[in-house]
């Protein structure tokens, strides 16, 4: 299983239909500093309707599921965004 974080801090862009796109996120590292990743690419996983992710995230068929590439600790990565706007208006994140 994947390490997930709850509640992260995304800014994005809302488009014309109302659709967002990621484009950067932050988290706290272990100093209680918050450090800041800026998605080079990403693409929506298509929904599949209410089920559990390999990342183990409950999801619902309103969930937005992004794949994004990111660079962490100077690695190029593959990590998940999930963004539920009618459950919590959260977003979470699997590495």
């Amino acid at each position: 299983m994947k390490n997930v974080f709850d509640n992260i801090d995304v800014i994005c862009q809302i488009k014309s239909d109302g659709s967002a796109i990621p484009l950067k996120f932050r988290l706290q590292n272990e100093d209680g500093l918050f450090e800041t990743y800026s998605i080079k690419t990403y693409k929506p996983v298509p929904k599949q309707g209410t089920h559990t992710t390999k990342d183990g995230i409950y999801v619902s068929n309103s969930t937005e599921i992004f794949e994004c590439r990111v660079v962490i600790f100077g690695t190029e990565r593959t990590v998940r965004l999930y963004y539920s706007p009618k459950i919590d208006n959260r977003w979470k994140l699997a590495i």
